[in-house]
């Protein structure tokens, strides 16, 4: 016998196990109806059916009295064989359709979980109709399953992202290591530049697939305090000014001094501000300009960083937060990122209780990423 036909003989014998115990049940409950009835009817009612008789304006002989008791038993005794037999095909055929849709429901739960464990994440359980408690059940295993199929879809995608973003750096120091070896190449500043860069690449991308795995699963300590958005904005601004000199791009500041302070851990929302950043300066040609803004909102604040560069086609901007998610109109492999910095900035300011979004117009509009953070709850007044 296979795997497969013991799992289904078990689902079969589970099903007549739940049909044998309400069988058992529906017993137990007519044979305590039947002695209760009994005793009502053969212990209790004949003395107060006497008691009657005798004190009733009728009169009747001894023989007659007894004819009427005897008469009121039977009556009795029939009228409780009736019902209880009654009483017993109905409730055997409503347990018989209940077990078969009972059985039935939880046999395609049976099956469909057994689907799952095998890897099968895209199995469903139809709706029962059995009430909302099985309703429930199907609804949060279909909720489970579908989450389980997406984990498994990012998990694949995770893992040839990575395949494809190790495949370059390596296959450049092999190819590198090889023509020094024959001679082609020679071991001079600038290969070793090129052995550098190749290895810095897969030393950035190890810590990026480090950072955004801790941020995902929450492992992320928030050293917390009370700042000011344009202490942020400005200490931002600092740390890539540099970076877009070198490239090209002016980086403006926008943050009045007088915006609701902000309960964050500085490190992490620099490391947020800087991704951004340093994603704009990116895709933002020499000559365009970098917004690094802050504006309240709702009883919230908003981090934004505006820049006039290549823009995000409609069609990507539900992604763009993905690990390694590129955009091939809008975002080059080449360009410098391990496609983790936006997937590590969602993390982070999730952790701080906030949302980032992406906006853009399209092609050659720009974009703006918008970060979303609750403010923090007015000083105490000494």
């Amino acid at each position: 016998m296979t795997a497969d036909g013991g799992r289904r003989q078990t689902a079969r014998g589970s099903r007549s196990g739940l049909t044998g115990r309400l069988l058992t049940a529906l017993a137990l409950v007519l044979v305590t109806a039947g002695v209760t009835a009994w005793l009502v009817a053969g212990v209790v009612g004949p003395p107060i059916f006497h008691e009657h008789m005798l004190r009733s304006d009728v009169e009747a002989t001894g023989s007659a009295v007894s004819h009427a008791e005897e008469a009121f038993l039977t009556a009795g005794a029939l009228s409780l064989l009736i019902a209880l037999g009654t009483a017993a095909l109905v409730a055997l055929g409503v347990s018989l359709f209940l077990t078969r849709r009972i059985g039935a429901s939880l046999g395609q739960l049976t099956s469909a979980a057994q689907l799952v464990a095998g890897g099968r994440f895209e199995a469903r359980v139809p709706d029962p109709g059995m009430g909302p408690e099985l309703d429930e059940l199907a609804g949060a295993f279909n909720h489970m399953a579908a989450r389980l199929d997406e984990s498994e879809g990012l998990r694949r995608r995770l893992l040839s992202d990575v395949a494809h973003e190790l495949r370059t750096p390596v296959a450049t120091l092999s190819a590198q290591l090889e023509s020094i070896e024959d001679g082609v190449v020679p071991l001079d500043e600038a290969t070793i530049q090129v052995l550098r860069d190749q290895g810095a690449r897969l030393t950035r991308l190890a810590e990026d697939l480090a950072a955004v795995t801790r941020a995902e699963s929450g492992d992320v300590r928030l050293d917390v305090s009370r700042r000011q958005p344009a202490e942020l904005v400005a200490a931002a601004a600092a740390a890539v000014g540099p970076r877009a000199e070198a490239a090209g791009v002016a980086v403006v500041t926008d943050a009045p001094a007088d915006l609701p302070a902000l309960l964050v851990d500085p490190e992490r929302i620099a490391q947020v501000l800087g991704n951004l950043l340093d994603n704009a300066v990116r895709h933002t040609p020499a000559g365009g300009t970098v917004t690094l803004g802050a504006r309240a909102a709702r009883g919230r604040v908003e981090l934004t960083v505006r820049d006039t560069g290549e823009g995000i086609g409609a069609q990507h901007l539900p992604h763009v937060f993905e690990r390694f998610y590129r955009a091939d109109d809008a975002r080059d492999r080449h360009s410098g990122g391990s496609g983790i910095g936006l997937a590590i900035t969602k993390a982070l300011v999730e952790a701080h209780g906030g949302t980032v979004r992406a906006t853009s117009e399209g092609r050659g509009h720009g974009s703006t990423f918008v970060v979303s953070l609750p403010a923090a709850p007015a000083a105490p007044v000494r």
